[in-house]
């Protein structure tokens, strides 16, 4: 009995350190953190009607291995796409000059870095930079968990 006890209490105490959330950074905090430490970067796009960045809201991104490879081996950024907020990053300011003019508007920032020449700006995007900030690789469609993971582990 005292063994099974002592099994419990070690499982729970390692469940209590466990990270149970991504810690998204914003573009200022991301550029204090790859200043400390270069590490690759997610970043994530989405906007509040999309239904696919609900649904990876909801799964991949609650996924307990998502979390703990983000955790351990890059910096997550999560930004929603029509911000009307001026953002400055690596000395540049950036403003979402769509707001007057679009039913959708698109920030200057995600259209940036998830641009393709070929096709219209869609979410959700995901973004993968290495340490110095060089794209990886980009994903425009809903990820589930199985995938989020194998891209991930592709990138480190």
């Amino acid at each position: 009995m005292k063994l099974l006890l002592y099994i419990f209490l070690l499982i729970s105490y390692g469940n209590a350190f466990a990270q149970t959330e991504i810690d998204w950074l914003n573009f200022e905090q991301l550029e204090v953190k790859l200043k400390e430490e270069p590490k690759p970067i997610l970043i994530y796009f989405y906007a509040d009607w999309c239904a696919y960045c609900k649904k990876m809201d909801r799964h991949a991104f609650k996924d307990q291995k998502v979390i703990e490879l983000l955790a351990k081996d890059f910096y997550a950024v999560k930004m929603n796409a029509e911000t009307k907020d001026t953002l400055v990053f690596d000395g540049a300011r950036f403003i979402n000059d769509e707001v007057e003019t679009h039913r959708s508007p698109t920030h200057q920032l995600a259209k940036l870095l998830a641009s393709r020449n070929d096709q219209a700006f869609s979410l959700p995007a995901l973004i993968l930079l290495n340490k110095d900030f060089k794209v990886i690789d980009r994903k425009f469609s809903y990820l589930t968990s199985d995938r989020m993971l194998e891209l991930l582990k592709y990138s480190r």
